[in-house]
């Protein structure tokens, strides 16, 4: 049978992505069709990363002529996880079109897990629920083999019958990811994202990852493909992977897209042996909590292997605000976890989340003094963002009548009623940013007297045009909310 795999992530209906211009293949889709064609099936890749619109995909479905599309998003890219109605109506455009084409269509996305119901009504014969590789192998095999009718007995699924969406017990995780083949990199084109690589940022950066799942219960962040289990692959499968598509890519950069890099403290020293072991020479970029770094050396293990910056989940300067979200992290270990990566010359990236229920004034300040006394290599601000299986979700899930995603990852739409009104944070956002990069510049212009080899000109130049827009956005701010924005 011939399976077509698509995904829903459109880089040019997300402007400030496709500014950033960073785009990583999709990873999990990569990984599905490798295991499909391990157990049989002829796969073939549409990519829509680059595609103009969700009409691009007709003219191969007509050709190819596929027995099944499956739509696949990457779950292990945080831009699929925020479930972006641009990229949904995507899908739906593309399911409609496979349909009427007689392919059955099976989908597999956070969105799909939370709003199954919609994909249905738009084409999908099938939702895959939670890790999909097996599900996806076991429903693509009975409609090989025409027997459809026992697909109540697949696990992790849900389809419609009789106007219902029915659902199918939860499948389990897979333990042993080295049982997985390894991603079908050869089936990508893999040109067009080495060459949006090189043409912006003068070197090329590949995904990879290295478990699935997160055990730690941050009450706004939803996990609907992995859940809460945690699972890796070996320190050795990850680096023979690497090394063997490096050698035909030529990248010599690394994201680790894992929720959380190297939870165990054990693995980290055996990446770091294995890394130097098979002289892979890689800088790399993590995710990480601030405790989580603290433990058994694991920034020196982490500066052995090549880690060149870590994006720390710090989201905000105020005790009481990781309190409310069930962080199960503190302040000062933000700032110490800073320090040492600062040492072992790892640079520092901040996480921030401004807009959690209950945030004032002052929780605002202490994030933003946060920034200004670790000054951090860099920042991803945004405001906080109900999904559908968090706690968080259910607290303000009432509130949410007319909007429950955004259309792009720009959207910064606060969708429930908070301290301060969505137009003051949607402007904040934008003053944290230009605050910050004013901080960098300053910044910069001592280190001409102090460490001029470390001098940056361009943040310094930027100082021109940035004061004067600080001064611009704060009295927005006034203007939105008087009482507060003089705090700033």
């Amino acid at each position: 049978m011939r399976v077509l795999f698509t995904h829903s992530y459109f880089l040019k209906f997300d402007s400030k992505q496709y500014r950033t211009a960073m785009p990583y293949p999709p990873l999990a889709t990569l990984y599905a069709m490798a295991y499909l064609r391990e157990n049989g099936f002829h796969v073939k890749l549409f990519d829509t990363m680059f595609a103009d619109s969700a009409h691009d995909i007709r003219p191969t479905i007509e050709r190819y002529k596929p027995d099944i599309l499956v739509i696949y998003d990457d779950g292990f890219n945080y831009l699929t996880k925020m479930c972006l109605t641009n990229m949904r109506e995507a899908a739906f455009d593309m399911q409609t079109y496979a349909k009427s084409q007689g392919c059955r269509v099976i989908t597999s996305s956070s969105d799909a897990t939370d709003h199954g119901e919609k994909y249905l009504e738009h084409g999908a014969d099938y939702i895959i629920i939670g890790e999909a590789e097996q599900t996806l192998l076991e429903i693509c095999q009975l409609i090989q083999n025409k027997s459809e009718d026992r697909k109540s007995l697949i696990a992790g699924l849900a389809y419609a019958e009789d106007h219902q969406v029915l659902k199918t017990p939860k499948r389990a995780v897979i333990k042993d990811l080295d049982t997985l083949p390894h991603p079908a990199w050869d089936l990508l084109d893999i040109e067009p994202y080495k060459a949006m690589w090189m043409q912006h940022h003068g070197y090329f950066s590949l995904n990879f990852v290295t478990t699935r799942g997160c055990p730690y219960k941050c009450n706004w962040c939803a996990k609907p493909i992995y859940g809460n289990r945690y699972n890796s692959h070996s320190a050795e499968n990850i680096v023979r992977e690497i090394k063997t598509w490096q050698q035909k890519f030529g990248f010599t950069h690394v994201w680790f897209a894992d929720d959380i890099f190297g939870l165990k403290p054990s693995w980290l020293q055996e990446f770091a042996v294995a890394v130097n072991k098979e002289q892979l020479k890689i800088r790399y970029k993590i995710q990480s909590r601030a405790d989580l770094l603290l433990g058994e050396n694991n920034i020196e293990h982490l500066a052995k292997s090549g880690c060149d910056m870590v994006w720390m989940g710090a989201e905000s300067g105020s005790q009481k605000i990781l309190d409310a979200m069930d962080k199960g992290t503190r302040v000062e270990q933000i700032y110490e976890a800073s320090r040492l990566l600062k040492k072992h010359h790892i640079h520092v990236a901040l996480f921030l989340q401004f807009g959690y229920p209950g945030e004032t004034l002052d929780d605002i300040r202490k994030t933003m003094d946060m920034v200004n006394d670790l000054l951090p290599d860099d920042i991803g601000a945004s405001v906080s963002y109900p999904l559908p299986g968090t706690k968080f979700y259910d607290t303000v899930k009432e509130q949410l009548k007319t909007k429950t995603n955004w259309t792009d990852s720009d959207d910064l739409d606060l969708m429930f009623k908070n301290t301060y009104s969505k137009e003051f944070y949607k402007e904040l956002h934008r003053y944290i940013h230009i605050r910050y990069r004013i901080r960098r510049g300053l910044h910069a212009m001592r280190l001409l007297f102090i460490k001029p080899s470390l001098y940056n000109a361009k943040q310094v130049a930027a100082l021109l045009r940035l004061i004067p827009q600080k001064w611009i956005w704060k009295q927005k701010l006034k203007t939105i909310e008087p009482g507060v924005a003089s705090g700033l």
